[in-house]
């Protein structure tokens, strides 16, 4: 080869072509891993994030507690809040949103809430004549524990 021809494959030391082929391709498959372990995560966490607003506003608006004391309590009282979005009382049936209410305080402190009266909810929730019991059942009843 002359001086003056240009070597298309100038570097030839240990490095070869075929090794460098083989590392530009093991990059690309490490990459495409990456990539579908990141696109597997995003889908199972968005798959696992619950129920949609639409089923939970469903859900409250058709749940009725068991027991006929507390059943009509809560149609009197409660539902007028619990089953209507835009109030931003923690939905009936709502597992999520009342599993944070009670873990960032407690049922004890929830119980103070509706004695005391808390955001826009009235003291003992409009239910003067209830006592503790019915309260926790109403809770009970409303996060479904």
């Amino acid at each position: 080869m002359a001086k003056s021809q240009i070597d298309p494959k100038p570097y030839k030391g240990q490095y070869s072509e075929q090794k460098y082929n083989q590392g530009y391709s093991m990059g690309h498959s490490i990459l495409l891993r990456n990539i579908l372990i990141i696109a597997s995560t995003i889908l199972f966490t968005a798959c696992d994030s619950g129920p949609s607003k639409q089923d939970v506003l469903a859900t409250a608006q058709t749940l009725v507690p068991k027991d006929p004391v507390v059943a009509e309590i809560y149609q009197r009282t409660c539902r007028n809040c619990h089953t209507v979005e835009a109030t931003g009382a923690p939905l009936t049936g709502d597992q999520s949103h009342w599993a944070d209410l009670i873990s960032d305080s407690s049922k004890e402190q929830l119980l103070e809430n509706v004695i005391n009266g808390k955001g826009g909810m009235p003291p003992f929730g409009l239910c003067m004549e209830c006592g503790m019991d019915e309260f926790s059942a109403l809770i009970d009843f409303m996060s479904q524990q």
